[in-house]
């Protein structure tokens, strides 16, 4: 009964974050403790998940190029050319990728030492070879099999492999050296429990847990300056704005489950940032099933957000945006050309047009635009609304912009700066207002749109809410689906938007002035 009861704490915590919502974010001023970590510089973080993923693939290559270049060189020569070796060569790759994982070698953690990596590396080559032997026995196989080869390939594959973990292991030190492989955690609750829990991810060797720091709401005797030696940064009103200056990846809560409702305020204000949000459950009495529990080395957390798009899923988007919006760049140049051409012939002024728009976790980006305004109109902060038959707007201008072909420069920032994406939540300006109250005054949660990054074209925009926003349902409507899209991600979705943006941009332009 405990049990159920924890896991609805746990379904209502995440109920009321993206039901309520009630978010209204402004630029904070953040204590000097919290300022000096903000100024620290701080590279991006690479996923331990690809790196795995990388080194499986880039072993089973090595092997494959290994084994069927010294059956080029010797055997071909000398017999001619056999599938069989080429199907051997294959699932001995196969079969190494597998025992490999099986070692438990595939970790980032392992790729740092030396030794162990090593021993387990050439056993399980070892039994590899061994198994082959076995079969090739058992089939009547082994007079037929070049035992020249078979030793060659057991030796050089043995030695390109160690080669390749020399490489990784140089590769994996100098990012953990530069901070790419840390965690970079913020403990929530500046008291016993959030200092037992600084310890106790402290105490873990190898951890790539990094903790920047605690925050607490509370300035009475409860609330520690420090923890475990890690300081308190400030307030948890301040930890979306420190979030936004500065690589924030899991936010940890060291507060007992008992503490429902703090634990609720708290996830109203923090579900808006891109990070996984974790409840420790190291000093709970309360134990479910170790399966319930997700690990930071030995200490048991509860999962209660999770940052979208992440490792793999990051990597697909990212050659999605790159391959399709390339194409899709070349195909469009023609195109951008006359619409270039139009615009400076209908009136004077530049072609492009660029404006300041929240990109991913609040940055602010330049997007790029054909102007649509009279030059000496133009409203790169977007303070006034473009309504139906503005007289700003000029003739070319109503144009492209029913037809949104004036949004094509935007292929550029696609694929060359890589700030927007192809698909995804339309970057809003940063001053953008319904009537006389910013999008985010307007509407609960509206910063959650940013936890990826924005899109030319988006979930939103095909269902018909582009265009001008007028009224408090259109900007509310914008952003429900630009969640919905954010929770239901894949590549297949980003696809299915894509194509059907043409269609949309002719049968739902109704608002498009």
């Amino acid at each position: 009964m405990e049990q159920i009861n924890a896991r609805s704490m746990l379904d209502a915590a995440a109920a009321t974050a993206t039901a309520g919502r009630p978010q209204v974010e402004r630029r904070r001023r953040l204590s000097p403790a919290a300022l000096e970590v903000t100024n620290q510089k701080v590279r991006g973080a690479y996923s331990p998940i690809v790196i795995a993923g990388g080194a499986r693939v880039a072993d089973f290559v090595l092997l494959t190029l290994v084994g069927v270049g010294l059956y080029l060189a010797y055997v071909m020569p000398l017999a001619g050319f056999h599938w069989e070796y080429i199907a051997s060569i294959l699932g001995m790759s196969i079969a190494a990728v597998v025992c490999f994982q099986a070692a438990d070698i595939y970790q980032v953690q392992v790729f740092r030492g030396q030794l162990r990596q090593m021993t387990l590396m050439i056993s399980s080559w070892a039994f590899v070879f061994l198994l082959f032997i076995g079969v090739s026995f058992l089939a009547k196989l082994g007079g037929e099999v070049s035992r020249v080869w078979l030793s060659s390939f057991f030796f050089v594959g043995l030695a390109a492999l160690i080669i390749e973990r020399l490489a990784l292991r140089s590769l994996v030190r100098a990012w953990a050296r530069d901070g790419r492989l840390d965690r970079r955690t913020i403990i929530v609750g500046a008291d016993q429990n959030g200092e037992q829990l600084v310890e106790a991810l402290k105490a873990q060797d190898d951890s790539d847990i990094h903790v920047l720091g605690v925050f607490d709401d509370r300035n009475d005797g409860r609330a520690l300056d420090t923890c475990a030696g890690a300081r308190k940064l400030g307030k948890v009103d301040d930890i979306v704005e420190f979030a936004r200056r500065t690589r924030v990846d899991l936010v940890l809560f060291a507060l007992p489950i008992s503490a429902e409702t703090r634990i609720l305020e708290m996830l109203k204000k923090l579900w808006v940032l891109p990070v996984d949000i974790r409840l420790s459950a190291h000093t709970n009495k309360l134990r479910f099933r170790p399966r319930s529990y997700s690990y930071l080395g030995e200490v048991p957390t509860l999962d209660v957000f999770e940052a979208p798009i992440t490792d793999w899923d990051l990597v697909m988007k990212w050659l999605f945006d790159r391959v399709v919006g390339s194409l899709a760049l070349l195909a469009a140049l023609p195109v951008m050309a006359l619409v270039a051409l139009a615009v400076k012939l209908d009136s004077p002024g530049p072609v492009l047009f660029r404006q300041k728009r929240f990109g991913f976790n609040n940055e602010r980006i330049d997007v790029y635009k054909f102007r649509s305004m009279y030059h000496h109109q133009a409203d790169p902060t977007a303070s006034k609304v473009v309504t139906k038959n503005d007289p700003r707007v000029t003739r070319v201008g109503r144009f492209i912009r029913k037809t949104s072909l004036d949004e094509l420069p935007q292929l550029f920032n696609v694929v060359f700066k890589g700030n927007l994406s192809l698909v995804g939540p339309r970057p809003h300006a940063v001053q953008g207002k319904l009537q006389s109250r910013l999008f985010d005054e307007a509407v609960d949660g509206y910063f959650a749109r940013h936890r990826v990054k924005p899109g030319i074209t988006g979930w939103a925009q095909i269902n018909g809410w582009r265009g001008e926003i007028d009224n408090e349902e259109k900007i509310q409507k914008r952003v429900e689906f630009d969640l919905y899209y954010i929770e239901n991600w894949s590549v297949l979705f980003d696809l299915f938007i894509l194509l059907k943006t043409p269609i949309s941009l002719l049968t739902k332009n109704e608002n498009a002035y």
